[in-house]
C-alpha cells in the first residue's frame, strides 16, 4: 500500500490529539474520529491510518501499556498525557506494524513530543522508545544501539 510520509505523519499527529482526549475524557472513540473528520485539514492526513491508530491502540491497551510500563522511570500514571498517548501510538507500531522501521517509529514519536510534549519531553521519549525497541525487535535492533537523534 502506498502512502505519503507527510500524511503518516499527520495521521500520527490526528491521533495524538484523540488519544490524548480520549484518555482524559473517556468519550467515544466514534464521536472523536467525527469532531476530527469535520476539520478541512483532516483530509490530508492518512485517514484510513488514523483509524487504525484511533482504533487500535485502545483495543491493544494492555499489551501496549504492559511493553512501555517496563522501561519507564515512573508509574504510566504520572507520564504527562501527552507524552503518554506519544509512548502508547509508538508502543503499537512497535508491536503490531513490523512494516513501519523502529527509526522511523522513534523518530515520529520524538517529532511528536518536540511538538507537543513537555519541555525535554522528547529525550524522555527517545530514551523509553530507544529501550523499548530494542527489547521488542532484537533482530531489527541488533547492532544498533545507539539512540536516534544523538539523544
Amino acid at each position: 500500500m502506498k502512502f505519503s510520509a507527510h500524511a503518516r505523519s499527520r495521521a500520527r499527529r490526528y491521533a495524538l490529539q484523540a488519544l490524548y482526549q480520549w484518555d482524559l475524557s473517556g468519550q467515544e472513540l466514534g464521536e472523536i474520529r467525527s469532531q476530527f473528520a469535520e476539520d478541512e485539514e483532516f483530509a490530508r492526513a492518512d485517514v484510513a491510518y488514523f483509524t487504525v491508530l484511533l482504533n487500535q491502540v485502545p483495543a491493544q491497551l494492555d499489551i501496549i501499556d504492559n511493553s512501555i510500563t517496563e522501561h519507564l522511570d515512573r508509574p504510566l500514571k504520572q507520564v504527562d498525557p501527552v507524552e503518554k498517548a506519544i509512548l502508547r501510538i509508538a508502543g503499537y507500531e512497535l508491536l503490531f506494524r513490523d512494516d513501519i522501521p523502529y527509526r522511523v517509529i522513534i523518530n515520529e514519536a520524538v517529532a511528536l513530543a518536540k511538538k507537543f510534549g513537555a519541555d525535554q519531553g522528547h529525550a524522555f521519549i527517545n530514551g523509553v522508545l530507544d529501550h523499548a525497541a530494542h527489547k521488542i525487535r532484537p533482530v531489527e535492533c541488533a547492532g544498533k544501539g545507539e539512540q536516534v537523534n544523538g539523544l
